[in-house]
């Protein structure tokens, strides 16, 4: 028993380790400090978005000029105590409320599909590298036909063709559906590497089943390369989302994203640029904050991995 106990009483070494390891990079607190404050944003939309004074589809005609093209009135796209961030052109839309309601759109999205991603790449993956033989073979053969599609092409066909459906859960679903290869791959090849181990042996002997070897001893084995790696996917994510917005096959008006927003800023980026900088700005640092958070955990909870 000292030996199947001994991987658990240890692994929390490397835990505090890599959570030293961390705290000393500037750039891990950074991305930390902004991914903190877009969740937190995505979470209280509603009563943030409020805190303007106006909500994400109230027009304000008032705030744009019907003799300039619609154009803002003030400088900075309409800045003012009134519009925090600016309005919308033409339609007066308050800007912050917008970016604040779009953040929960963009966010949700990703997490969702990174949720089924990572639960169905790590299911995937354990089971395909723990029972080998026909298994594996099934399911690595799956993973390539997955991974040999263009996947945003077939995205943009299956949002397209789908009408009277609720667009956030089915973006979410087709995003997923096209993103679990790549993690099953890392996590069966680090099953594969397991599955052999001590301890692992020690369990089979002892007449664990498969099911309690694949949850107590496998599972935490591949926790942190899952970790790791998840950080990773959440920037691609957002990123896709935004895509498929931005080409219009994503979420539709009046629902608020930034992809939406910077598609329908391009026709006012030369004379109000602001419309294009906010959300932009927030679909950047958002991305850019998970990708150096990713980087950084798979640098400390997969050394392997980051050499390969």
């Amino acid at each position: 028993m000292s030996t199947i106990s001994a991987p658990s009483r240890a692994g929390s070494g490397p835990w505090r380790l890599a959570r030293a390891e961390l705290r000393r990079r500037p750039s891990v607190m950074a991305s930390l400090v902004v991914v903190a404050l877009f969740a937190v944003m995505a979470a209280a939309a509603p009563l943030i978005g409020a805190l303007g004074g106006w909500g994400p589809g109230e027009f304000d005609k008032s705030a744009v000029d019907p003799y300039l093209g619609g154009l803002p009135v003030g400088p900075l796209g309409g800045v003012s105590a009134e519009h925090w961030l600016g309005v919308e052109p033409v339609t007066g839309r308050d800007l912050f409320a917008r970016v604040v309601h779009g953040a929960q759109v963009s966010l949700l999205i990703a997490f969702a599909a990174t949720a089924i991603v990572v639960a169905a790449g790590t299911a995937a993956g354990i089971a395909a590298g723990y029972f080998g033989g026909r298994t594996d073979g099934a399911l690595s053969r799956l993973m390539d036909l997955t991974m040999s599609f263009p996947s945003l092409i077939f995205m943009i066909a299956m949002m397209s063709v789908a009408r009277d459906v609720n667009r956030i859960v089915l973006m979410t679903l087709v995003i997923g559906l096209f993103g679990w290869p790549g993690i099953a791959r890392v996590v069966r090849g680090q099953t594969l590497s397991l599955k052999h181990r001590e301890y692992v042996d020690a369990a089979r002997v002892g007449g664990s089943g498969p099911w309690r070897i694949l949850t107590r001893d496998i599972l935490p084995g591949v926790a942190g390369p899952v970790i790791a790696y998840t950080t990773l996917i959440v920037p691609g994510m957002i990123a896709t989302e935004a895509a498929l917005s931005y080409l219009g096959v994503g979420v539709r008006p009046p629902t608020p994203s930034w992809g939406q927003m910077i598609a329908e800023s391009v026709a006012f980026y030369d004379t109000d640029p602001m419309y294009f900088v906010v959300p932009s700005l927030c679909l950047f640092l958002t991305v850019l904050s998970f990708t150096l958070l990713g980087d950084a955990l798979r640098d400390v909870l997969d050394p392997r991995g980051s050499r390969t």
